[in-house]
C-alpha cells in the first residue's frame, strides 16, 4: 500500500506546483501586456509626453510616475489607462509642475475638452465592437458630439455609452448615420 501511497503523493504535490507556477506566470504576462498597453497609450497620445511618465503594473493595478505640465495632463494619464482591458485601477503618483493653472480658466476648459475627446476616441479604437475610426469626437465646454457613420444600431449605441460613461462629459450628441448595406 506504501508504494501505491508515495507515487499518488508525489504526483498531486507536482501538479499542484505546475498549476501555481503556470497561474503565476500567466499573471506577469497580463501585467506585462497591460505595461505595454499603458506604454503605447501614452506614447501615441499628443497631449502627454511619453518620455516624463512611467508605468509600473502589478496585480492589475498600474501605478503611474514621473511628472505632468498640468493637473489636466495627470487626469488625462489616469483615464487613459483606466480604459485598457485588465486595468483594476491607478496608482497616480504623477507629479504636477505648473501647480498655478486655475481649473475655471479657458486654458484649463480647453484641456479639459481635450481630455475628454482623447479619452474617448482613445476607448473607440480600443474597442473591438466599433469602428473607432469611422467616428469623428468634438467635444465644446464638456458637451461631445458623435459624428460619422456606423454599420448597426448596436454600434452605435455602443459608442455613444462609451461617451456617456467618461469622466467630465456633461452630455452627449449623437450625429451617427447607419449605413443601410
Amino acid at each position: 500500500m506504501k508504494h501505491i501511497l508515495l507515487p499518488a503523493a508525489l504526483v498531486t504535490a507536482l501538479f499542484s506546483t505546475s498549476a501555481i507556477a503556470a497561474n503565476k506566470w500567466e499573471k506577469e504576462s497580463m501585467d506585462a501586456w497591460i505595461d505595454g498597453k499603458a506604454e503605447a497609450t501614452i506614447l501615441f497620445n499628443g497631449n502627454l509626453d511619453s518620455f516624463d511618465i512611467n508605468t509600473d503594473v502589478q496585480d492589475g493595478i498600474v501605478t503611474l510616475s514621473g511628472s505632468v505640465d498640468n493637473k489636466i495632463e495627470r487626469e488625462l494619464a489616469e483615464e487613459l489607462i483606466l480604459g485598457i482591458d485588465g486595468v483594476s485601477d491607478v496608482e497616480n503618483r504623477l507629479t504636477v509642475i505648473n501647480k498655478d493653472m486655475k481649473d475655471d480658466s479657458e486654458i484649463a476648459n480647453n484641456f479639459k475638452d481635450a481630455k475628454i475627446s482623447t479619452v474617448i476616441t482613445s476607448r473607440l479604437l480600443f474597442e473591438s465592437e466599433v469602428s473607432g475610426t469611422a467616428i469623428d469626437v468634438d467635444v465644446d465646454d464638456r458637451v461631445v458630439t458623435l459624428n460619422g457613420e456606423l454599420s448597426s444600431e448596436a454600434e452605435r449605441d455602443l459608442a455613444i455609452t462609451i461617451a456617456e460613461n467618461t469622466a467630465d462629459v456633461k452630455s452627449v450628441k449623437d450625429n451617427i448615420k447607419i449605413d443601410a448595406e
